[in-house]
């Protein structure tokens, strides 16, 4: 601990005396300072041991020592050293009244101590201070770095609770309390979710302290992770604000608690190229494949019933992949996750957590936090399809309805469509019907033929430009092409089938016909 008044009385080569302010001696003191102005507190910072001979003092003047007494103490000098025969063979009277009166700490430093003694011995006590807590910072790096190898993040979690005499608390991305030191704590650490989620919001990294002096107890909030969203937080709870070596053993609790909640770059890059690869075996109809290439890496996802979600954002559906990988986290459930730069894949187990997550937080942006719907009225503009529970050998299927849910939800102003939703009464199983076979045949054959000479693609011109609605941009970027070709597309289609595509009987009847002849 720092040196303190008492500390430097006991002393043994000081010889100092007390003559004032006995019960004031557990101060401590952050500097010996040697003034002899009659004002000094314009260069004080509180906390200093004042040296003083009186040279410049009216000492026996009662009305000024208790001016000048008063306002060292409200400077916060902890105490003033009076050197005696030098200037006074005693410490004057008035002096030691205005002291006891102040309850300032009053020192009688004999003739044989020179001042630069007591500075000497309050510099050594000080390094030796800072020397210790270094030491114990170290050492409570070292235990911090050996529970995180031997118990990860739980086991690091009750060695900082040790080091601060409190507790300690790890939230995810989510601001969920995901482990908490000791047990009891995790109670107190969830009352503190609101807190995190505005620290979250701030640029990274950010910290905030939480309580204080009239609270139960002082709680440090730091985010974790290197991104610019924190991929979690800790919590740190004392009675007191922490000292030299707990501040070093909670720098490196968040150090080592970043480490191992933040994966590499390159790691998580590599994962992402594999998902990727997995995926489009599935959609391609591989799921031998898919299995070989992903191996242990999704645990059993692909061999049990899952279900696809198509999440689509400008500037990326970031806060929904979070929402996945925090509920991920929580179950222990294996998830393929691919994200773009403006659209989010899951392939989430059937039933499970994750996708029980994706639906309160869809669920949530839906009400909006005034009760209005959250894609319709908000700012970004997120929508999500997910798919009716499917397995391997149909993932191009799920992939499939999940899109359509997506464009449903953007046609509805919805944030989140389950395509289960759209399958009751469909009109699509009436398509199977000979007849209208056979009427989509005839209506569709021109254009067939005019295909087959190889003078242009317009059936799926056709398909993609009525799956837009008409959107020239949207439908041409589909096909990969220039819009101004797909207008040229469009009236050959008009001139070959001698109808108008702007009656709307007549797209109806077009998009029912390349329906029911699909599967051609």
């Amino acid at each position: 601990m720092p040196p303190t008044l008492a500390s430097l009385v006991h002393h043994s080569a000081l010889k100092l005396t007390v003559r004032a302010g006995e019960d004031r001696l557990d101060v401590p003191v952050r500097w010996a300072h040697v003034s002899e102005l009659a004002d000094p507190v314009p260069y004080m910072e509180g906390g200093e041991l004042l040296l003083v001979t009186a040279l410049k003092l009216d000492a026996e003047d009662p009305e000024a020592m208790s001016r000048y007494v008063k306002r060292l103490a409200g400077a916060g000098v902890v105490g003033i050293g009076f050197a005696v025969g030098v200037n006074y063979a005693d410490i004057p009277e008035a002096l030691l009244d205005a002291a006891r009166e102040e309850g300032l700490p009053l020192l009688e430093v004999p003739r044989r101590t020179p001042f630069l003694a007591i500075s000497k011995a309050v510099s050594a006590a000080i390094a030796a201070d800072q020397y210790r807590s270094v030491t114990a910072g170290f050492a409570a790096q070292r235990e911090l770095t050996r529970q995180a190898l031997n118990d990860g993040p739980e086991g690091l979690l009750g060695a900082l609770a040790a080091q601060v005499d409190g507790w300690a608390a790890l939230y995810d991305a989510s601001g969920a309390v995901v482990a908490a030191a000791p047990e009891w704590a995790g109670r107190r650490a969830a009352r503190l979710t609101a807190d995190v989620e505005r620290l979250r919001e701030r640029p990274a990294p950010a910290s905030s302290v939480v309580g204080g002096p009239d609270h139960e107890d002082r709680v440090e909030l730091h985010t974790l992770g290197t991104g610019r969203r924190p991929r979690a937080a800790l919590a740190v709870g004392t009675g007191a604000p922490l000292g030299t070596a707990e501040r070093y053993a909670l720098h490196s609790a968040i150090a080592l608690l970043t480490l191992t909640t933040e994966r590499s770059r390159s790691l998580h890059a590599a994962e992402q190229r594999i998902g990727a690869a997995v995926l489009r075996m599935l959609l391609a109809g591989e799921p031998d494949h898919a299995r070989a290439a992903a191996g242990d890496l999704y645990g059993d996802l692909l061999d049990a019933p899952f279900r696809v979600l198509v999440a689509e954002q400008a500037g990326a559906p970031a806060a929904l992949g979070e929402v996945v990988e925090a509920a991920a986290a929580r179950s222990g459930e294996a998830v393929l996750v691919v994200a773009g730069p403006e659209r989010l894949v899951v392939l989430a187990p059937d039933d499970g957590a994750v996708v029980a997550a994706c639906t309160r937080y869809a669920n949530a942006r839906e009400d909006g936090p005034d009760g209005a719907t959250g894609s319709a009225g908000g700012t970004d503009d997120l929508a999500v399809g997910l798919s009716a529970p499917s397995g391997p050998t149909a993932a191009g299927g799920a992939y499939k309805q999940a899109e359509q849910a997506l464009s449903v939800a953007r046609r509805r102003g919805r944030v989140l469509v389950e395509h289960e939703q759209l399958a009751a009464g469909s009109v699509l199983p009436l398509l199977a019907d000979d007849a209208v076979r056979a009427f989509a045949d005839g209506l569709l054959r021109s254009l067939r033929e005019h295909d087959e000479t190889g003078r242009g693609d317009l059936v799926a011109s056709l398909r993609a430009w009525l799956s837009r609605h008409g959107q020239w941009d949207a439908a041409a970027a589909d096909l990969g092409v220039h819009r101004h070709t797909l207008r040229y597309r469009m009236r050959r289609v008009e001139e070959i089938l001698g109808r108008s595509l702007d009656d709307p009987d007549v797209r109806m009847e077009l998009w029912l016909a390349l329906k029911a002849t699909a599967g051609e």
